[in-house]
C-alpha cells in the first residue's frame, strides 16, 4: 500500500484492501484475546483470597472463552469460497400452502441470522404462495464469511405442527429446501456463451413502490445448455436486474461444475459422496413436542422460537467442527 503506484489500479487495489480488511478480521481479535488472557492469568494471581474478585474473573474468563470458540469458527473457514457473500435459495415442497408457509417461515429465520450477523440482505427474486406463504425466493447476503458459515444449511428442513390452516387443528408435516451457493468473484472464469442464453423481460410481481411493478423491469435468464433459469425483479431498471441475474447465473454454473467434477471423481475412485442437499438435515418439531434437531451433528435445542428467531449458530459451528474432523 505504500507503494507510489499502488492506487494507479482502482480495482486491484479495491481487492487488496478488502482482503487486508478480512485478514485484520481474523488477526486482531485473535491479539486482543491474547491480551485479555494475560490480563486475566496477572489479576488472578494478584487476587488469590477476593471471591468476589475470583468470581468476576471467572466471568470475564467464560467471555473470553466464547470469543476463542469464534475465532476457532473462523479458522475452520479457510475453503476456497468461504469468504465470499451467498446465494441463498427456499423453495416449499410438496403440500401446498402448508410447504408455503414453512418456506416464508425459514426466510424469516434467514433475514433474522442475517441481521445478527450485520449481514446485509436482498431479496433477488421473490414468488408468492397462492393462498399464504411463498413457493420460492432467493436472497443475497453479503457479509464476513457468510457462504462459510451459510453452506451448512443446504438441505431439505422439515416442520412438524398444529396447522393454523386446518379447521381440524391436526398435526401436519412439511418440507422446504434450501439451497446456498457462493458469490463468486469476477475475475473467476467462467464461460458463459451469449448465444446459449434466452433472455426474457417481464413485469415486476408482489407488493409495488417506486414503480417497481409498473414497468417491465424483471429479467428471466435461461441457459439453454443446462435448463439453468435465474430471474431478478429486485432493482427498479432492466439493467440492474440483467447484471445481478447474470452474477446469480455464473455462481450456479460454477456449482454445477464442481458438482460435476465431485461426481465424476466419487465414479473414479468408487466412493459415494453424500449430496447433503439432496438429504434431510433438520427436523424443526413444534406438536407434540418441542424440539429442533439437526440429523447430521445430533445437536438439538428444546428452544424452537429462539431457533425461528434466527439463532442457528449452534447448528453451524456443529456442523463445521464436524466436517473439520
Amino acid at each position: 500500500m505504500s507503494a507510489p503506484a499502488f492506487w494507479n489500479d482502482n480495482a486491484a487495489s479495491n481487492k487488496l484492501m478488502k482482503e487486508l480488511k478480512v485478514l485484520k478480521g481474523i488477526v486482531d481479535p485473535f491479539q486482543k484475546s491474547l491480551e485479555k488472557l494475560t490480563d486475566l492469568k496477572d489479576l488472578a494471581e494478584i487476587s488469590s483470597d477476593d471471591p468476589a474478585f475470583l468470581e468476576q474473573i471467572n466471568r470475564d474468563l467464560k467471555i473470553l472463552e466464547m470469543e476463542v470458540n469464534g475465532l476457532e469458527i473462523q479458522a475452520i473457514l479457510g475453503g476456497e469460497f468461504d469468504r465470499c457473500n451467498a446465494i441463498l435459495s427456499i423453495n416449499a415442497g410438496a403440500g401446498g400452502t402448508e410447504s408455503c408457509d414453512w418456506a416464508n417461515m425459514l426466510l424469516r429465520l434467514y433475514k433474522r441470522w442475517g441481521d445478527s450477523k450485520e449481514c446485509k440482505v436482498e431479496t433477488l427474486d421473490i414468488l408468492p404462495g397462492e393462498e399464504a406463504g411463498i413457493k420460492n425466493v432467493t436472497l443475497r447476503l453479503e457479509g464476513n464469511m457468510v457462504y462459510g458459515l451459510l453452506k451448512s444449511e443446504k438441505g431439505v428442513h422439515r416442520l412438524v405442527r398444529i396447522s393454523p390452516f386446518d379447521s381440524n387443528k391436526r398435526r401436519h408435516t412439511s418440507f422446504a429446501s434450501v439451497d446456498v451457493i457462493p458469490e463468486i468473484e469476477e475475475d473467476i472464469e467462467v464461460e458463459i456463451n451469449t448465444d446459449d442464453l434466452r433472455i426474457d423481460i417481464f413485469r415486476s410481481s408482489g407488493p409495488g413502490g417506486q414503480s417497481v411493478n409498473t414497468t417491465d423491469s424483471a429479467v428471466r435468464i435461461t441457459h439453454n445448455p443446462t435448463g439453468i433459469v435465474v430471474q431478478c425483479q429486485n432493482e427498479r431498471s432492466q439493467l440492474q436486474n440483467r447484471q445481478t441475474a447474470m452474477k446469480v447465473l455464473r455462481a450456479r454454473l460454477y456449482e454445477l461444475k464442481h458438482r460435476q467434477q465431485e461426481e465424476r471423481m466419487a465414479s473414479e475412485y468408487g466412493e459415494k459422496m453424500k449430496i447433503e442437499w439432496g438429504s434431510q438435515i433438520r427436523s424443526y418439531v413444534m406438536h407434540p413436542y418441542s424440539l429442533v434437531k439437526d440429523h447430521r451433528t445430533d445437536v438439538e435445542t428444546g428452544d424452537v422460537q429462539r431457533v425461528m428467531d434466527g439463532d442457528i449458530n449452534m447448528f453451524i459451528e456443529a456442523f463445521l467442527k464436524m466436517k473439520k474432523e
